[in-house]
């Protein structure tokens, strides 16, 4: 393994498909043209709606509907890979709750993996309530992995996944090199645990993590935290947004990475308590 050029676009997503994968079309020339292999979009980067349903409205087939084929010709156009955050899929089950797929596009445009967010963002916060269950079916409970660019593997989860730090500790113990969390986190719990969450997972799976956030206020009053970020598996902020759209860029060094982890095997030092 050696280096990868990687990306995550911060995004301030709305109620309008097509002015949302305009936004990306552009993010992903400008990715291209700095080098960039691996770029990593936020959750919900299509469509944030002015209300919760809105997303039955737009979610397609496994497969088909204009931002699967936009993912596809962005992939092929630039020779990218693209963690598709999270992208409105209609659930066969139901025809009340959608599934939030995040879709690993290599850079021929084949989809590589796909993970359903399966922890779902039912909260009261005093600001007001979320009930994503509502409109949006659960994952399974399984921990997916994906094929990336310079032969590194991935670990797929997505914003809320955030807090459930066994998932990402199986992510590492099967092999990931990286781990994705494309998010829409609010302000204030962004705020107050975004980059603490996120710095832990990367030195405790000595990984390093990519993290497309959400930023601004949406169609729905919702306000989101931004502060997208790539981080070592030191828990080095490698690159980061502020509180606008936009992109980061980092170089991900393999070697150094294995070079930690033969030094500092934690990993291996890890007992299982009964």
């Amino acid at each position: 393994m050696s280096r990868l050029t990687a990306a995550v676009l911060q995004m301030n997503s709305a109620a309008d498909v097509d002015a949302n994968l305009a936004t990306v079309r552009g993010a992903a020339a400008e990715a291209a043209a700095a080098g960039v292999r691996l770029l990593v979009l936020p959750e919900n980067f299509a469509f944030m709606g002015a209300h919760a349903r809105d997303k039955l409205a737009i979610a397609e087939a496994p497969g088909d509907g204009p931002v699967q084929q936009c993912c596809t010709e962005l992939a092929q156009r630039h020779g990218l890979w693209i963690v598709a955050g999270t992208i409105a899929l209609r659930d066969p089950a139901e025809a009340q709750r959608i599934i939030a797929a995040s879709l690993v596009y290599d850079a021929e445009g084949r989809v590589r993996a796909r993970y359903d967010k399966a922890h779902l963002f039912d909260v009261e916060l005093p600001e007001g309530s979320y009930r994503e269950s509502a409109t949006i079916a659960p994952g399974a409970a399984t921990a997916v992995l994906s094929d990336g660019p310079a032969a590194a593997r991935g670990g797929l989860s997505v914003c809320y996944d955030l807090r459930f730090p066994e998932l990402y500790r199986r992510h590492a113990q099967e092999g990931a090199c990286w781990l994705t969390v494309p998010s829409a986190f609010t302000h204030a719990t962004g705020q107050a645990h975004w980059a603490p969450l996120l710095t832990a997972r990367a030195i405790e799976n000595q990984c390093f993590v990519l993290a497309p956030n959400q930023c601004g206020t949406h169609a729905d009053g919702r306000s989101t935290w931004g502060h997208s970020a790539i981080i070592d598996p030191w828990g080095r902020w490698l690159a980061a947004c502020e509180e606008q759209p936009g992109l980061a860029i980092a170089e991900l060094d393999f070697g150094a990475q294995a070079e930690q982890r033969r030094r500092f095997p934690v990993l291996a030092h890890r007992r299982i308590y009964t």
